[in-house]
């Protein structure tokens, strides 16, 4: 089945969407009238979490930046300019899948969860406008577009993305979903872990702030994905019949774990005091508690704990059980993810 493109107004239509895709839909949002109420406190949740970039103070860490060894301002340029590039085409998949999801609903989470991605990309553009000259900030960005191994690494994601931008179907989509979860849930916690890692030694702190800010977004759209493509599966069974789909979240899950231990081995080996073994170790235990999400067992036995067990107080519990930033910036009072499906925590 070939999706449609959605129009912009159907007024023959009810405003409460008869389905996800293909539906019939006038194009009117009722909050109180949707087919999934659940989404409703998706999207106020989502919209508690409005910051700007400017609001981080980084005069702290422009001081601490010429102190940073070599080693660390090499891994904090490269892992910067991943995240750029990861943010970057997820900004844009997020449009490209609104043009075929038929419910209202939807429509309107996800332009909230695509302008924080554009937010995200900005960050990024700050912390570098405020450490070194523009000529520096061009080649770190530069950087993402030309490094050979963030394309390896990227490119697992690309390949299912582009595939549904070129043949929108609801079996593309599903599969462009899961790649959505692994890209917001798991290809950033290696790079988020090295920015805790500073912070924990009292090093850039703002640079850490922003990036507690935006793992806060990201796991929040992630869990959002997840319920979206769960109510697409209920809907659309045959995506799966012959459990053809969920052979391919578990490849393209083993795959996307075996990239991102490769990437953190890369990136991060000479970082004074990082525990590469506990790296993979917790980048398996994060693939675990995104596959439980979707309602799938784990991939990795034995790893269903933490084994990074100094960054769980950087976690969201630590930080939102404080008045006051964890890191004695500004408030840091987000709404939290309050399933108990692992969204929560790092």
């Amino acid at each position: 089945m070939k999706l449609q493109r959605i129009k912009l107004l159907q007024p023959m239509n009810p405003n409460r969407s008869t389905g996800l895709l293909n539906g019939k839909a006038s194009g009117i949002l009722n909050w109180n009238d949707i087919a999934y109420p659940q989404f409703y406190e998706v999207y106020k949740n989502l919209l508690s979490n409005f910051w700007r970039p400017e609001e981080i103070n980084m005069t702290n860490d422009v001081k601490q930046w010429e102190t940073l060894s070599v080693e660390e301002r090499r891994a904090f340029k490269r892992i910067n300019g991943l995240l750029a590039s990861l943010d970057s085409m997820q900004t844009r998949l997020i449009f490209e899948a609104g043009l075929f999801v038929s419910d209202p609903s939807v429509h309107a989470i996800l332009a909230v969860i695509s302008q924080q991605e554009a937010v995200h990309n900005q960050s990024y553009s700050y912390i570098f406008s405020s450490l070194v000259p523009l000529h520096e900030q061009n080649e770190i960005f530069d950087m993402a577009r030309t490094d050979k191994k963030v394309q390896k690494r990227n490119q697992l994601i690309l390949d299912v993305y582009e595939a549904f931008r070129e043949n929108p179907t609801p079996y593309t989509l599903a599969k462009a979903l899961v790649a959505s979860i692994v890209l917001e849930g798991l290809n950033f916690y290696s790079g988020f872990a090295f920015f805790y890692h500073l912070a924990r030694k009292q090093k850039m702190v703002g640079t850490s702030t922003m990036i507690a800010y935006i793992q806060k977004d990201e796991m929040q759209h992630g869990h959002f994905i997840s319920m979206l493509l769960r109510a697409i599966l209920t809907e659309h069974p045959e995506i799966d019949k012959d459990g053809e789909f969920t052979k391919f979240v578990y490849e393209f899950f083993e795959k996307a774990v075996e990239l991102e231990i490769e990437w953190s081995q890369e990136v991060l080996h000479d970082i004074e005091d990082l525990d590469l073994y506990e790296m993979e170790g917790y980048i398996k235990y994060i693939a675990n508690k995104r596959l439980r999400i979707l309602g799938l067992s784990d991939l990795y036995e034995g790893y269903d704990e933490n084994t990074m067990l100094w960054i769980k107080a950087y976690s969201d519990e630590a930080m939102n059980e404080t008045k006051t930033d964890f890191f004695e910036q500004k408030s840091r009072t987000y709404a939290k993810v309050s399933d108990d499906n692992g969204f929560d925590e790092l």
